[in-house]
């Protein structure tokens, strides 16, 4: 009989997080930068645009700093904010925001979030 726990993950990001433990480890937050670094278990960082995210851009520093992991390092939950990011969507949005510079210049600073 096959079941859920038999069944290993195709998805690359459900491979490195669920299967290989990645996790996030804590963040640093600079407003007035508009910096957003995602420290990961393994001593990445994923940097990201807090204006990215309207729900963080609008929010004072106080607010930006009351942030705790969810599901063991699997999220970040900012609960004041009703924002909730995961560590899947931190990658996939790194990534594409990362080519979306390099194609549109290095200056331009647009989003694809």
């Amino acid at each position: 009989m096959n079941t859920l726990k038999n069944k290993r993950a195709k998805d690359p990001f459900d491979i490195l997080i669920f299967e290989k433990g990645l996790r996030i480890k804590t963040l640093m937050i600079d407003k007035d930068l508009d910096l957003l670094a995602v420290i990961l278990n393994n001593g990445k960082i994923l940097e990201s645009r807090i204006s990215y995210y309207s729900r963080l851009e609008k929010a004072s520093v106080k607010q930006l700093n009351a942030w705790r992991l969810i599901s063991d390092g699997v999220g970040v939950s900012w609960e004041k904010l009703n924002e909730d990011l995961s560590i899947k969507g931190f990658i996939k949005s790194t990534a594409l925001n990362d080519m979306l510079r390099q194609l549109l210049g290095e200056n331009d600073t647009r989003a694809v979030v």
